[in-house]
Formats: structure tokens, sequence, C-alpha cells
């Protein structure tokens, strides 16, 4: 029901830098930069981000993620190792998260921003 969806970044070089490293994980690529935004995706631009200069941090407390569909545990765990080496901050390390109706495995993190991005899996065992 979603076709693409974006992020606004203070600084689209170092967010640039930051997204290519962690989003190569889950098999998308940088497709589309333009002097103030950057698309990633597979075959057409399913991820942005857009230069908002002067932008303040994102609030914790704002509720707001982003979660992108990754094929198994293994992208999981690459997205999470990329993202933090990449500058990025743990909010949620790989793991199964056992629900009432669904059990997944996922990872999240925060972008230099303060953007909530979670990578989920949902493991047939």
């Amino acid at each position: 029901m979603i076709d693409h969806i974006s992020v606004g970044v203070s600084d689209l070089d170092r967010s640039a830098k930051f997204y290519e490293a962690t989003l190569t994980a889950l098999g998308l690529t940088r497709l589309v930069t333009r002097p103030r935004t950057v698309g990633f995706g597979k075959t057409y631009p399913e991820f942005w981000i857009n230069l908002r200069e002067g932008m303040p941090a994102v609030a914790p407390e704002s509720g707001v993620h982003i979660c992108l569909r990754a094929r198994t545990t293994t992208e999981v765990d690459a997205f999470h190792a990329a993202a933090l080496a990449a500058g990025g901050v743990s909010d949620g390390e790989p793991g199964i998260r056992p629900h009432d109706r669904v059990r997944y495995y996922a990872a999240f993190v925060v972008d230099p921003d303060g953007n909530r991005i979670e990578a989920v899996t949902f493991p047939a065992d």
C-alpha cells in the first residue's frame, strides 16, 4: 500500500553515507542523487532522504519509526551492524520479538538525526 517513504536529514552527505552502508544490507542501493535528496531502492526509489537544513534532531518521544522488510535474520543482523558502524545508535539489538499474534525477528537503530529505523523478518521456525 505504501509506495515510498522519506525522512528529513540535516546533513545530506553524512546521511547518504549512513544509509548507503545501512540499506545495502537489505538489498537497497542508491538510485537517485539530486542536490537536496537521495533515493534508495531495489528497482525504483522506495526510501528517500531529504535535506532539511537547520532541522533539529527528531525527538525520541515522537514515536515515529520506519520498518523495512528483510528476507532473513542474517540481513537484519547485517543491517544493525552496518548502522552502528556508520554512526547510528542501537535502539534494540537484533532478536526475536514474541507477541500475541506474531513472532518476528527485528533490530532497531537511530540514524544521526534521530530517525528510528527498524529491519524485520518473519522466520518460519
